[in-house]
């Protein structure tokens, strides 16, 4: 019941520019990486993504999607064994409803995990409040946002958590050239079962066209999790992007 609530929280998010007469530019970033090893050691690992964002007279709203798996060979007992060492699924959306002031806004939040080797088989939050475009210039551009809201989860043993919270977003661009850029984003969201927190450090360079590479570091923290399960989980990437809008 909860996956269906917020699967419909997401919708109406994505659904909130229907109503809109004039739409303005839409734009949407696909990556892919993919690192294969043979040899003394097996691993096989991808990485995918979509980001977009799309401008309306009253409506903002940003989109995300991510994936990651992971294979390795490993020995067990003398033998090789195949496992997969790591499987996620994110998924968000933001819609950001812009006031007499565009640059001053109202957002609803939803956002859904699944990492089936962490502690939790799932974690999902819904949250609203007040975000702001602080300046965007030539050089860089800086937005936050914060507010209320709901996160419930399934730890890997079945028991449900659940609990109000206070979310706080950040994100930063720095534009180094017409055709490198550093992004910076932040995301935290506290309660009292768990704080959860993503951040991710980005350096992007075009290589052709629409076609640029990206080096990132992603870090994702829960502060509350079994004590065989490790805090921090931590993702390198380089990865090919493309601007299909």
């Amino acid at each position: 019941m909860k996956k269906l609530l917020l699967a419909a929280a997401i919708a109406t998010v994505a659904s909130s520019a229907v109503a809109q007469d004039e739409t303005k530019p839409f734009t949407m970033d696909g990556e892919f990486g993919l690192i294969v090893t043979t040899g003394n050691t097996e691993t096989s690992s991808m990485t995918a993504g979509i980001t977009a964002q799309q401008e309306f007279e009253s409506w903002s709203n940003d989109y995300a999607i991510e994936g990651l798996y992971k294979k390795e060979t490993v020995e067990v007992d003398g033998e090789e064994v195949e496992r997969t060492s790591a499987q996620k699924f994110f998924a968000s959306a933001q819609g950001n409803y812009k006031l007499d002031n565009p640059d001053h806004r109202l957002f609803v939040f939803s956002s859904y995990e699944d990492d089936r080797l962490s502690n939790f088989a799932y974690q999902a939050t819904l949250a609203g409040g007040w975000s702001q475009k602080v300046w965007k210039t030539n050089k860089s551009a800086f937005e936050y946002s914060i507010g209320p809201g709901y996160a419930f989860s399934e730890t890997q043993d079945g028991d449900d958590t659940s609990s109000f919270i206070v979310r706080g977003s950040l994100a930063y661009k720095w534009f180094i050239s017409d055709t490198a850029k550093f992004t910076q984003t932040l995301s935290t969201e506290v309660g009292s079962e768990n704080t959860k927190s993503r951040a991710e450090s980005a350096l992007s360079a075009t290589i052709s066209g629409s076609l640029s590479m990206k080096v990132s570091l992603r870090l994702d923290h829960n502060s509350k999790v079994a004590s065989d399960i490790e805090n921090l989980d931590t993702e390198t990437a380089v990865t090919l992007v493309y601007n299909f809008f």
